[in-house]
């Protein structure tokens, strides 16, 4: 199985992640709710993904996604 993510504003398809990929993202990150599938993905949140292992596809992708805002929120659904 893959995780497709997204930007949670626009829609827009970032991509799809593997599941190990995505093990690392909700690992790292404070959800609100056991329903809760957005993440607010930060440079400093991409570095520790980095350093824990994540493959260099997705921190890529999360690197372009941010780009030189302070942060996006990402949406994710299985597929």
């Amino acid at each position: 199985m893959t995780v497709r993510i997204s930007e949670k504003d626009t829609g827009y398809s970032l991509g799809e992640i593997s599941d190990e990929d995505f093990e690392l993202l909700a690992g790292h990150m404070e959800e609100e709710s056991s329903t809760d599938n957005d993440y607010f993905v930060e440079t400093l949140a991409i570095d520790v993904l980095e350093a824990q292992g994540a493959s260099a596809d997705f921190i890529a992708l999360l690197r372009k996604a941010v780009g030189s805002s302070e942060g996006i929120d990402l949406v994710w659904t299985r597929s």
